[in-house]
């Protein structure tokens, strides 16, 4: 069984960038993006390597600013 392994990457100043965790080389459950400030841009969940479920965006001041619900690839648009 592999175990997930917490990542972070960081901008070039030195701030986080983004984190979360990757499984297989590929992007896995929660994970956030930051702007250089520190303030939350946006957040959600991947599932082998694919965004899933509710997406949440963030103003700059990090309060949020819109809630998107990924569909599986695959799942017809209505």
């Amino acid at each position: 069984m592999t175990v997930p392994e917490e990542r972070v990457e960081y901008f070039k100043d030195g701030t986080v960038r983004a984190r979360g965790q990757m499984l297989d080389g590929l992007l896995s459950g929660y994970w956030e993006w930051f702007r250089k400030d520190g303030v939350r841009m946006r957040s959600g969940y991947f599932e082998l390597g694919a965004q899933v479920g509710t997406w949440t965006t963030y103003d700059k001041h990090g309060a949020v600013y819109k809630v998107t619900t990924m569909k599986p690839k695959g799942t017809p648009r209505a």
